[in-house]
């Protein structure tokens, strides 16, 4: 297993690369992808008990990525695992490129086709519910953007999950507070969040979503609560690592110039630098 000082330096290549792949592209949702790469880091490294190798396993755990938008963040760290070359990233947003905007089958890795925003959980509970019903011991993980919850068929799968005690299911919420629109709490609130899971019967726990120390502790004490599904709300910064993309809205889906490019990868380099003298 990897180290959290050797997922600290993956996370800060996974977002080098992902700037790559969206400023070739010049197209893609960048300020969401830099909020979750460090949970698909954790994911992907350290919690999935998924590779290319097993990936037609009926045993293998199943990953949804129900906010579908943020794809280049998980194109980024499928193509680390060796789900595909890595090569193949260059051709997203190219015509006849299966790399698309969204999650699609068509790449290897890819479990379920999202993109309209409150599918993936329910999409997530059926898989779970499967799992339960044939005897199988995989786990199903389910990555949420905030905003999303405001569709109201991603409560309908909570009461579901709930009823039939998945705890073989867990969800994560992206939880940086912004939307393509504006703050969440303004465009439709959703505290107190960790109040609404725990009425809707679901065990709940939270982390810092940049912490990579902190994900693995909490990923790693799943299913919170045996006869639950798990829910873990991990709090992100919209942009994290490129100072000017931090926090601002404008960044949903903008791609950067050559200017703001070379100022990002000047920043996460000096990341790096830290990093290296800190750990030494």
């Amino acid at each position: 297993m990897p180290t959290v000082r050797e997922l600290n330096a993956k996370s800060l290549e996974y977002r080098r690369k992902l700037l790559a792949i969206i400023k070739h592209a010049q197209a893609g949702h960048t300020s969401g992808d830099l909020s979750c790469i460090d949970i698909l880091n954790v994911l992907y490294n350290h919690v999935l008990r998924v590779s290319p190798q097993t990936l037609t396993s009926p045993d293998r755990d199943r990953y949804v990525q129900s906010k579908g938008h943020s794809v280049e963040a998980l194109y980024v760290v499928l193509a680390d695992r060796g789900f595909f070359p890595p090569e193949q990233l260059d051709t997203l947003g190219c015509y006849r490129s299966t790399f698309i905007g969204h999650p699609t089958r068509k790449v290897a890795g890819i479990e379920q086709n999202t993109g309209a925003l409150g599918h993936g959980l329910a999409v997530a509970v059926g898989m779970a519910l499967a799992g339960k019903m044939d005897g199988r011991g995989y786990r199903v993980f389910c990555l949420l953007g905030d905003g999303e919850l405001a569709e109201g068929s991603n409560w309908e799968a909570m009461l579901a999950a709930a009823h039939y005690k998945l705890d073989n299911l867990i969800a994560i919420v992206d939880r940086n507070c912004l939307q393509i629109t504006g703050p969440t709490e303004q465009v439709c609130a959703l505290e107190p969040l960790m109040d609404k899971f725990r009425a809707f019967g679901l065990a709940v726990r939270e982390a810092d979503g940049h912490d990579v120390g902190a994900l693995m502790e909490a990923l790693a004490a799943v299913p919170f609560e045996a006869g639950r599904p798990s829910v873990l709300v991990a709090h992100t910064v919209k942009g994290k690592g490129v100072s000017f993309m931090e926090g601002d809205p404008k960044w949903h889906h903008g791609t950067p110039s050559d200017e703001e490019y070379s100022q990002a990868l000047e920043e996460l380099a000096k990341a790096r630098q830290r990093l290296d003298l800190e750990t030494g």
